[in-house]
This record gives structure tokens, sequence and C-alpha cells, in this order.
């Protein structure tokens, strides 16, 4: 969708980065939700206070998933050990480190049916999310584009092809979302 409007171009760029960032931002946001499988996204936040400065995890330790339900980190420094436990206890992500003094293990416990129900909720609720945004962003290039034709910058047909492309890349976006969020789901609800 090449146009030869400067401004309809940029507007185009914008929507596209913006609805790209939401998307994005819901990733994000379902990898931290923990689907009783070991996930080594869910120490992606966690840092360390090591050789005097806060040092994120997986840059003092390899983490490993020898099970479906076990992360090991191999602490590189043994002296790091204690402050990696307690960092990861501090972070408060719902699982305890075992420290056997060479490596740590966090052992995810075996989802329930109700807690799969609950995260298939949260999941649905952040795809949403996303799919709010992308209308927002499909609502403030309508008005650009409204915008422009009022300013005589686009012709009437222009402004019709625009608004097409429009709800085409919006429908495209929001499938995107919708197929995300069900293999999420479908990923929470296998045993």
């Amino acid at each position: 969708m090449g146009y030869a409007i400067a401004e309809v171009q940029q507007a185009f760029d914008v929507f596209g980065t913006k609805t790209e960032k939401s998307i994005e931002s819901m990733k994000v946001e379902f990898q931290n939700i923990r689907a009783g499988r070991a996930n080594p996204h869910i120490l992606d936040k966690i840092t360390v206070e090591a050789y005097g400065a806060s040092t994120p995890l997986n840059q003092v330790c390899n983490i490993t998933v020898p099970e479906a339900r076990v992360l090991v980190l191999t602490v590189w420094d043994k002296n790091l050990l204690k402050v990696v436990e307690k960092a990861i206890i501090a972070a408060n992500i719902g699982l305890n480190p075992n420290n056997d003094g060479s490596v740590i293990r966090l052992i995810f416990p075996e989802i329930t049916g109700e807690r799969r129900k609950e995260l298939v909720k949260t999941v649905k609720t952040v795809g949403e999310t996303a799919k709010v945004a992308i209308r927002n962003e499909r609502r403030d290039i309508l008005e650009t584009v409204k915008k422009l034709k009022k300013d005589g910058i686009l012709t009437e047909d222009d402004q019709k092809t625009c608004e097409k492309d429009i709800e085409k890349l919006t429908v495209t976006k929001s499938e995107t979302v919708d197929k995300l969020t069900k293999e999420k789901e479908d990923e929470i609800l296998s045993v």
C-alpha cells in the first residue's frame, strides 16, 4: 500500500508500527503467563545484585529446561547462589527455588483445572486489550484521513480507498491477535 501522498503514507506507517507494538506487548504478556510448563522467559525481568551492579539473571547463570516442568539454573559464580535464590524469591513469580549448593532448581507445580480456566480468562483479557489498542489506532488513522480530505489533500475516492485499506489492515491485525490468543489458550489447556 504505497501512497503518493506523504501524509497518508506516514499515517499508515505509524498505524503499522503502533499495531505491531500492541501485538508484541501481548506476546510478552503471554510469555509471563505460566502454563504449567517450564518457561525460561518467566525469569527475564529478574535482576541480581552482582559485582556492584544490578545484573540480569541470565547474565550470571545458565538456564536450562531438563524436564517439562523443571528449570535448572547453573550459576557461574557459586558465591552468587544465595543472591540468585533471594532474587527469585523477591521477584514473587510463584516458584520456590531449591538450592542444592551447585545448581538452583525451579519446579513448576501441576496446574489444576480451575487454575487453567482462570489463566484462559487472563489470556482472553490480554488478547482483548491488544484488539482494543488496534481499534484505537484505527480510529486515529481514520481521523487523520478525514482531516486530510477536509484539508483538500485527499479526494473522496482516495479517502474511500484509504478507509478500505485501513479496514483490511485492522482485520489482519485482529486475526493475528485471535490466532496468538487461541494458541496460548490451547497451550494452557493441554495437560
